[in-house]
């Protein structure tokens, strides 16, 4: 397969810019819709979780999607759930039960576009580039994650309730393009090799060696951005901080994980991925623990930018892992398996955390999810960088 041109390796950081926008945009804002509908504290967190209960039993069969037909396609319906989701809002936000179901469509659309787009560049990139090429994918990830909660400093952000319909219009429009960079990008091809024999199947992946620990360690850093989305601005709420000094802090977060990402590839070659994994996942704990008692505006934002900066490396770090570990025609597979621990992370922590929040508060939310922290870069010191896996063809197969 020849390598992806700069146009196409455009288009998907593109389209992976979108995604996150929309996503990162809509999700705080149905946090604030819940607010303004009397929402108590200790239901947001299962606000949070129906994000992720569809596509905890749908990602799985994602990744089988991406393996049997391809990234396009499983990104086109990706980009139409997410367009879907939008209009949800909109026509729904009025209630917590559709504020619940639109946010279901918009995590099951938003797995299948994140799955196809993360088993393409692990189908197209070198063995040897992985950690620099996941790096650039998750900074542009970043990048939309730092566009969204912005967008909401336009929509009504010197308020503490943000005008949310506005920005659920608004995230619509925003969503409707996808649909056209999903349809121009190019597949691996991947799919097409892996129907001549069999690959092995998810059982596999899971007993390769250190898998287990990777998928820990990436589910528990995924729920605590999760957590800080939902929680930073019922924190905000409480302490009487303006929705648009919030969605500053949200987007300073996310600029500190585009600085990680970016440089990435230099941290591996420099420190080495296990190591650069427990650092970045301790510094991250630190940051959130901070944020317990009250700060002011500049405290609080170095606090939130030494969070986002462990917090950025952690996911294309497990990514890497997995693409050196997973063969062809599985590697679809084994970033589903990580999105469907990422999605179990994302019903349970929240849940947790919103139970705790009617005794503990927001501020206590955070604590207890730096501890989580602390105890994922436990886990990592004992994940080894991975052997480069073997070449020899799958069984029934050629060889590439």
């Amino acid at each position: 397969m020849a390598p992806p041109t700069r146009y196409q390796v455009g288009l998907l950081l593109a389209q992976t810019v979108v995604v996150q926008a929309v996503t990162f945009m809509l999700r705080p804002a149905s946090a604030y819709q819940a607010l303004q509908l009397d929402v108590p504290a200790s239901w947001l967190g299962l606000l949070g979780a129906s994000f992720a209960v569809a596509p905890l039993a749908l990602a799985v069969p994602a990744g089988q999607a991406v393996d049997r037909y391809g990234e396009r396609r499983t990104a086109l319906a990706g980009a139409a759930l997410l367009a879907a989701a939008g209009v949800g809002f909109v026509l729904l936000g009025g209630t917590i039960a559709g504020l619940a179901l639109a946010s279901a469509l918009l995590g099951t659309g938003h797995l299948c576009a994140v799955v196809a787009q993360q088993a393409l560049v692990a189908n197209a990139t070198p063995a040897g580039r992985y950690d620099a090429a996941f790096g650039y994918y998750t900074f542009a990830a970043s990048l939309g994650q730092a566009l969204g909660p912005g967008l909401i400093v336009l929509f009504g952000g010197d308020r503490p309730i943000p005008d949310t319909g506005a920005i659920f219009l608004g995230a619509t429009v925003v969503a409707l393009p996808l649909l056209a960079t999903a349809a121009l990008l190019r597949p691996s091809g991947q799919h097409r090799r892996a129907t001549a024999g069999r690959t092995g199947g998810v059982a596999d992946l899971v007993r390769t060696p250190g898998v287990p620990r990777a998928l820990t360690v990436s589910c528990v850093v995924l729920a605590a951005v999760d957590v800080t989305l939902v929680y930073l601005p019922a924190l905000g709420a409480e302490r009487g901080i303006a929705a648009g000094t919030i969605g500053v802090l949200l987007g300073l977060r996310a600029v500190a994980s585009m600085v990680s990402r970016l440089l990435l590839g230099r941290l591996v070659a420099a420190v080495g991925r296990r190591r650069l994994l427990i650092g970045t996942v301790v510094v991250s704990a630190v940051g959130l623990g901070a944020l317990l008692p009250p700060l002011p505006f500049w405290a609080m934002a170095v606090v939130v930018v030494v969070a986002g900066l462990g917090l950025g490396a952690g996911q294309p770090l497990t990514m890497s892992f997995l693409a050196e570990s997973a063969p062809p025609g599985l590697r679809g597979r084994a970033m589903s398996l990580r999105l469907t621990g990422n999605r179990l992370g994302q019903v349970l922590i929240p849940s947790t955390a919103g139970f705790l929040a009617a005794g503990a508060g927001s501020a206590g939310v955070l604590a207890c999810t730096a501890v989580g922290l602390a105890g994922a870069a436990w886990v990592a010191t004992g994940l080894h960088h991975p052997a480069r896996p073997p070449a020899a063809p799958p069984r029934g197969g050629r060889a590439e």
